[in-house]
Parts: structure tokens; C-alpha cells; sequence
């Protein structure tokens, strides 16, 4: 099984981002806790604060997948359901 990296970028409506901010910070303990998670950062971008970004590292897809259908990512998408502008998931692989 190859590590996964995932950058996840999350830009909440302006007036919004205390709710979003709240919610994904609800994600983190119970994330880190999950088999398989390596690291699971988020971050607020300086300059906008509607910006959000998840670092996160798996030891696996297979462990990232399971962790994405687990019930507080579906309670984190219903509590901010129309409070997002845009959510863009990349998986990474290491080369160097």
C-alpha cells in the first residue's frame, strides 16, 4: 500500500466562515484518531479567511476511503450544506 497525501481546499461563503471554520475544526480529533491517518492539518489562508486547507496524509487510499464515508464527514456536509462556495480534493503522490 502506497502513502496518499490529500490537499483538500475548501472556500466558504463570506458570510459563512465562522460555520465552516467551526465545523471542520470539528473533524480534526476524531480524524486523527482514524486507522491510517498519518497527519490531518488544517489550515486558514492569511490573506482570505474564507480559504481553508486540509493536509492530510493516509498510509493508504483504501484507509483515506474508509475515513470518507465515516459519519462526521456526512454531519460536516449537512451542517455547512450551502456554505461552501467550492471544495476541490487533490490526491498526491510523493516523487521526490
Amino acid at each position: 500500500m502506497a502513502k496518499l497525501t490529500i490537499v483538500a481546499n475548501i472556500v466558504a461563503k463570506a458570510d459563512k466562515i465562522d460555520l465552516v471554520r467551526s465545523e471542520l475544526m470539528k473533524l480534526i480529533d476524531v480524524t486523527r484518531t482514524e486507522e491510517g491517518c498519518l497527519q490531518y492539518d488544517l489550515h486558514q489562508d492569511n490573506e482570505n479567511p474564507a480559504h481553508f486547507m486540509f493536509y492530510e496524509n493516509w498510509a493508504s487510499r483504501e484507509l483515506w476511503q474508509v475515513h470518507m464515508g465515516n459519519q462526521h464527514l456526512k454531519d460536516y456536509l449537512a451542517a455547512t450544506d450551502g456554505a461552501v462556495d467550492s471544495f476541490i480534493v487533490n490526491e498526491m503522490s510523493i516523487i521526490g
